[in-house]
């Protein structure tokens, strides 16, 4: 099921932007706090995650298992992986409501349904090629890896089999957008903010990895990245 496309006034596009935090500084990002659109999606993708379990669980409908899918649930929340993304992936704020707007067009194809095996690596894959789509710089595919806790060559994978599932049709109309602002304000009445995952899976080797290492790794990189001439660094607000 897909958010629906209200008709929308400029005005209350523009006030769903600033309650969002859509129109954050470069600065800005480097505070302690997240733009609210990060808690409102992963909640939103949490409902998600949580409705198509119960419809697989108590129906016949067989899912179809994607490149998404990983053989273990991740231990990060949808939350803090938002958050992990967004604080070093240094992207725009509208690129989690672009990466969204990616992840529900995706999800159109038969048979395949967001579950927490494959919401966290929807998320980075969306997010990854909204930056590249819509922000001024970006990183490459080896740090974005590091930072969603997987390995370049599944980044590169995972961008790649998206890429071709939209059939490269990345744009979206401001009006698109738009709606999709307002849409994430209104779920905000009614989901329930975090939901922790307890499922568990045996034998398994691969999921996604977050420890300290790698998030000293990506420190490291961006420290690098702001005195350095080769690394970039956008904001598109």
């Amino acid at each position: 099921m897909t958010m629906e496309s209200p008709t929308t006034a400029a005005g209350d596009e523009l006030e769903s932007y600033l309650s969002l935090g859509l129109t954050v500084s470069c600065s800005g990002k480097d505070s302690a706090e997240f733009p609210k659109v990060l808690l409102l999606l992963s909640a939103y993708l949490d409902k998600k995650v949580q409705e198509n379990e119960e419809l697989l669980d108590s129906s016949k409908t067989k899912e179809s298992t994607t490149i998404f899918h990983g053989q273990r649930v991740p231990e990060l929340s949808i939350k803090l992986y938002a958050e992990r993304i967004f604080k070093y992936a240094k992207c725009s704020p509208s690129c989690f409501v672009l990466g969204l707007i990616y992840i529900e067009r995706y999800l159109q194809q038969p048979n395949i349904y967001m579950t927490s095996f494959s919401v966290h690596r929807l998320l980075i894959a969306s997010v990854v090629v909204a930056a590249k789509f819509i922000d001024d710089a970006f990183f490459n595919n080896a740090y974005y890896g590091r930072v969603g806790g997987i390995t370049t060559r599944e980044m590169n994978m995972l961008e790649l089999d998206l890429l071709f599932s939209l059939d490269f049709r990345l744009k979206v109309d401001i009006e698109t957008f738009g709606s999709y602002c307002l849409q994430l304000e209104k779920e905000a009445l009614v989901l329930v903010l975090e939901r922790p995952i307890q499922v568990q899976a045996a034998n398994v080797t691969k999921h996604l990895i977050c420890n300290s290492s790698a998030d000293e790794t990506c420190k490291h990189e961006l420290v690098r990245e702001r005195y350095s001439s080769q690394a970039v660094h956008g904001c598109s607000w």
